[in-house]
């Protein structure tokens, strides 16, 4: 795939699917940098593995519900390359709970991880890229933001509210030849999933056409296509990676 931009930020890239994505994005040729906001030593040892590889990296630290600390990083990062071409909103938390139980203080706290922080990169990055009248957003939502899911109303607001707020930001965006896409990721192999119990398994597997979760690495791969140039028609777009479960 060509990518007319140089880097790309990556949100909460320390482990699991935003990890993937900054390899998949550095082997593509891009510098990557990783953000994290507590676990440094997972984000040292990507940027070693990604630097071994031969391939350009930086780690960056803040909270991306921050709105103080992500505009700062976004500075730092267009002083030291310039530009900023591709930003992907990946950081995110869960706090599940019947809803009848959940305080109002918990639905917020996901809100504001999830959401808030999606929001802040999107204005940010718009404002940065229509400067140089190119750019590429690709936000990280979820399948529950389509469907809805028991124990979980404030992560299903969130990424229901990202879906939708990425095609505000396309219509804003695409007379700026700035693009806003969402992926939906149904259930991937992560350290979340690999410590659900076999049988807890098998019952979401047997739901899922494909039968199987899917590798991070299909997930990246659909990140990659859209942050490319192979995707310069596509604005708007909300994109299902689950193995059909949700159609």
């Amino acid at each position: 795939m060509k990518f007319s931009g140089k880097n790309v930020l990556i949100t909460g890239a320390s482990r699991g699917i935003g990890a993937q994505i900054a390899r998949t994005l550095a082997d593509c040729g891009l510098k990557v940098w990783i953000n994290y906001r507590s676990s440094a030593a997972q984000a040292d040892e990507l940027l070693k593995e990604i630097e071994l590889n031969g391939k350009q990296g930086a780690v960056i630290k803040f909270d991306a519900s921050d709105e103080k600390e992500f505009i700062e990083a976004i500075s730092t990062i267009v002083e030291a390359d310039g530009e900023l071409s591709y930003l992907v909103n990946n950081a995110g938390i869960t706090n599940d709970k019947l809803a009848i139980r959940m305080k109002t203080e918990e639905f917020m706290s996901v809100i504001s991880a999830n959401l808030t922080s999606s929001f802040i990169g999107s204005r940010e990055a718009l404002k940065t890229m229509s400067k140089k009248r190119f750019g590429s957003v690709v936000n990280i939502a979820s399948i529950v933001g389509e469907t809805g899911n028991a124990g979980q109303v404030n992560y299903s607001a969130s990424k229901g509210g990202m879906i939708a707020m990425t095609k505000s930001f396309a219509l804003e965006g695409a007379p700026r030849n700035v693009r806003f896409n969402t992926i939906t990721p149904g259930f991937i192999e992560t350290d979340m999933t690999n410590e659900l119990k076999d049988e807890i398994k098998e019952l979401y597997i047997n739901k899922i056409p494909l039968k199987r979760f899917a590798n991070p690495k299909e997930v990246a791969s659909v990140v990659a296509f859209l942050l490319s140039d192979s995707a310069s028609y596509i604005t708007g777009e909300t994109i299902k990676v689950n193995g059909g479960l949700y159609m």
